[in-house]
């Protein structure tokens, strides 16, 4: 994965941006949290459509969309991590 398009990414996330965007950026920011690429916000956010995404620290620790899992998923494929 191309650390340039993550680091776009995960500001999107971070700042809300990607989910009032086209489907397919948040759709595509969602496969990016679901496989540890990126984590959710530090804030929770509303989409286009009025559905709430949560921050990182609204989900479980260790799961799907939360800082842990995204470390995790980083250390299995053998990346450094850095925080964005």
């Amino acid at each position: 994965m191309d650390k340039k398009t993550i680091t776009q990414y995960q500001k999107m996330i971070n700042s809300g941006v990607c989910w009032h965007l086209e489907g397919s950026t948040g759709r595509f920011a969602m496969d990016l949290i679901n496989n540890g690429y990126c984590c959710l916000g530090t804030k929770g956010h509303r989409d286009f459509y009025g559905n709430y995404v949560p921050s990182r620290y609204e989900v479980k620790t260790g799961t799907k969309g939360s800082l842990l899992y995204m470390l995790n998923k980083k250390h299995e494929r053998g990346e450094k991590w850095k925080l964005i």
